[in-house]
């Protein structure tokens, strides 16, 4: 790819001087740093409290999901090896990167290192390895007219290869799910379907009401000196109180190529955002950039996936606007080009949302969007999911609907083969876990 060959020829020219050193100068309480945090099974699905410092937050993963996170993070570092992404390279990044980081999520990632008992550079260099990751994420925000009870639902797909494992065990991550619980000393409680040794699973929401989600969207145009999208997520879910402030993380010390779906459930409204290092986008569902051809807007509902909207940055990412028809088509056999199957995917969920517009509460909207999401209101759709094996397209991880206003939260999971979309759902409610 165009973006990684970029990526690997600056990563030549970057001093390898300079690594992290373990002491980090934050003494460990050990078992003291556990504080009220817990890891419960409930309705089959694993749930970790975390509470406190950021280092205790940290420790607290770590410690109470060590074997998982160790699995974890060999799996992750495993993987970026295809991409010729060393640890050494991703070390260079992080050299780079981390003097942008707010210190609160270093000591985070120190806790969680001393809680797994594994190396603080193995735990940086695979966060860093995030840019090395296919992962084709979906989001939408749906609000007022378009749900059943004018209250706003927002809907994630987080997805990532079904194959991606540890090289020791041969546990696949997937199979290391979580759903994370996370009450931090200074700023909101919040909820987010993750993995182990992960912060959060690319979204969520807190207590403020405010929810996110993020894509991956490549790009020709990134930079290292920024916040990475993974801790200014995590800025919005610890942070934000409200939809201007929860933007202003995002757009702000940008890095990479991402699209974001944001929503304040006490307005309602969702915006979408698209970022790359220097430009944005930050539209609601009537900015005229919605409505560009073949692309169109639908009253109080935002979506995003993998390709970008507005044409300013679309130019960063593909030399054709247009990702459908016949053209589109042809791309994908004589340029590699990904983006007619993404578009195949956004036009199958945008119709699924016209079809019950109106009509979206927490039971039908996770049930209709895990149709809608493995084919089967689309054949060509479904054709192409299939033909994707081995690849991110479709191959959700796991898949929630919430209703950020009553804490309420639906979620599926993938496990060993099967994609969470073909799999069965729990309920849960984000004010009676903090209980």
């Amino acid at each position: 790819m165009k973006w990684l060959a970029l990526l690997l020829a600056f990563l030549l020219v970057i001093p390898t001087s300079g690594f992290i050193k373990e002491n980090h100068g934050i003494e460990c309480k050990c078992e003291k740093s556990l504080g009220k945090a817990w890891l419960k099974e409930i309705d089959g699905v694993k749930v970790l409290y975390i509470e406190g410092t950021n280092y205790e937050m940290g420790y607290q993963h770590g410690y109470l999901l060590r074997n998982e996170t160790q699995e974890n993070l060999r799996a992750i570092l495993n993987d970026a090896l295809q991409y010729n992404m060393t640890k050494e390279k991703l070390l260079q990044i992080w050299n780079i990167t981390k003097q942008h980081i707010p210190q609160e999520y270093i000591e985070e990632l120190h806790g969680l290192a001393d809680g797994a008992a594994v190396s603080f550079n193995d735990v940086i260099a695979a966060y860093m390895a995030i840019i090395s990751w296919g992962s084709k994420c979906f989001g939408i925000a749906a609000w007022n007219n378009a749900t059943a009870d004018k209250k706003l639902y927002f809907f994630r797909s987080f997805d990532l290869p079904m194959n991606m494992a540890d090289p020791v065990t041969g546990k696949k991550m997937h199979d290391n799910a979580v759903l994370i619980v996370r009450k931090p000393k200074k700023g909101y409680a919040s909820i987010t379907p993750s993995i182990a040794g992960s912060l959060h699973g690319g979204g969520g929401f807190n207590t403020a009401g405010i929810a996110i989600g993020m894509h991956t969207s490549l790009t020709s145009d990134f930079t290292f000196n920024g916040i990475p999208a993974v801790f200014r997520v995590q800025q919005v879910l610890d942070h934000a109180g409200n939809i201007s402030q929860a933007i202003n993380y995002i757009i702000s010390n940008r890095t990479a190529g991402w699209t974001f779906i944001i929503a304040d459930a006490k307005v309602p409204v969702g915006y979408a955002i698209e970022t790359t290092a220097h430009h944005y986008y930050v539209g609601s569902y009537n900015n005229a950039v919605e409505s560009i051809p073949p692309f169109w807007e639908i009253k109080e509902v935002v979506r995003r996936t993998n390709f970008f909207i507005s044409p300013e940055l679309a130019s960063t990412q593909r030399d054709h606007y247009d990702p459908s028809g016949l053209k589109g088509f042809i791309r994908i056999f004589t340029q590699n080009d990904p983006y007619f199957v993404i578009w195949r995917s956004y036009k199958a969920m945008s119709e699924l949302i016209e079809a019950n517009y109106g009509n979206f509460d927490l039971n039908a909207s996770m049930q209709l969007f895990q149709k809608g999401y493995r084919g089967d209101t689309d054949a060509m759709l479904k054709i192409l999911i299939k033909l994707a094996n081995g690849t991110s397209f479709n191959r959700a991880w796991n898949m929630w609907v919430a209703c950020p206003a009553d804490g309420d939260i639906v979620i599926s999971f993938a496990h060993g083969n099967k994609i969470a979309f073909d799999e069965p759902y729990h309920y849960f409610n984000l004010y009676k876990l903090l209980q």
